[in-house]
């Protein structure tokens, strides 16, 4: 088998594409009880709360991936997507999503389509028994200690049932396109509507990223149903609300919830309930309060020009 997936992996970028709608996903019972006993072992390990736990699920998806299993080589290239455990590499994800969707994996098809790359780069981990390379410190970690206890982001993202994981290579190409971090963007989806694509509230909003009538033509959005189109609306109106406040993501979260005019009115997060609670959730998982912003976009929230000459 591993010279079936050597072969594989010299070919994975100009692979014909198929139609993979009708093949059923790999699941765990259809693997080899080596390969199963794996993917248990890094399930578990990407969940705890350890800062070497996603490269140590790395270890264990590159073996799983060397034995042939498609899920592991999905798996593997989403750490490599989003930089998990091992650094961030999307030719090394585009790759690996090449070899899962070649051994019929519904879901890495899907991320091939979403991110448009192809590649014949392959992490070395997959092409020998060594140790995948290591990411960085996160680099909000800095702000852990202002959120103790409370589940990051990525750990969430973790846990996330197999039929929203396209969701989040979807959020994570829009949001490569409006240079909003990613993170930011599924925290409020989180909070939003936790990836029901079809959500609806009391209050009219629509979709993932719960966005109101107003805003969803505001921003061009003809059907907030659609996911592609209700995250590109929301992402654009984060970005516009991180200009306008100058990138403090505590405002920016909190006109997010309950609009730019009430967080002027009371010259920061409004007295709301709901609001208030909202703002501490969103910035629970994401764990920083500054984001880079483009200041050609709008001109400043009045609060945040008052801070600034005070």
């Amino acid at each position: 088998m591993r010279g079936v997936l050597l072969a594989m992996l010299l070919t994975a970028a100009g692979f014909a594409r198929a139609d993979f709608g009708s093949q059923a996903l790999e699941t765990f019972d259809n693997e080899l009880p080596v390969i199963r006993g794996l993917l248990e072992r890094a399930g578990a390990l990407v969940s705890e709360d350890d800062g070497d736990a996603a490269w140590k699920a790395a270890n264990l998806y590159c073996e799983a991936t060397r034995y042939g299993s498609a899920e592991s080589a999905y798996r593997l290239g989403m750490l490599y997507a989003f930089g998990r455990g091992v650094p961030a590499n999307r030719d090394y994800a585009a790759n690996l999503f090449s070899i899962a969707a070649m051994y019929g994996h519904f879901e890495a098809q899907r991320m091939l389509e979403t991110i448009e790359i192809r590649s014949t780069v392959t992490p070395p981990c997959v092409l020998k028994a060594i140790a995948p390379e290591k990411a960085l410190v996160h680099q909000y970690s800095q702000y852990s200690d202002n959120f103790h206890g409370v589940p990051t982001i990525d750990a969430y993202i973790a846990t996330l049932p197999k039929d929203k994981r396209w969701l989040v290579a979807l959020v994570g190409t829009i949001a490569d396109w409006y240079k909003v971090d990613v993170r930011l963007v599924l925290s409020i989806i989180t909070a939003e509507s936790n990836f029901k694509v079809s959500a609806r509230s009391n209050k009219q909003a629509q979709g993932l990223m719960q966005l109101i009538p107003a805003t969803a033509e505001r921003f061009n959005v003809k059907n907030a149903y659609n996911a592609s189109q209700n995250v590109k609306g929301g992402v654009a109106y984060l970005r516009w609300l991180l200009s306008y406040f100058r990138g403090d993501v505590t405002l920016a979260v909190a006109a997010y919830n309950a609009g730019e005019g009430a967080v002027d009115k009371y010259k920061g997060v409004p007295p709301y309930q709901e609001t208030r609670a909202y703002v501490k959730k969103v910035l629970g998982l994401y764990q920083s309060r500054r984001h880079d912003y483009d200041v050609t976009i709008t001109n400043a929230s009045p609060t945040v020009v008052k801070e600034r000459t005070q």
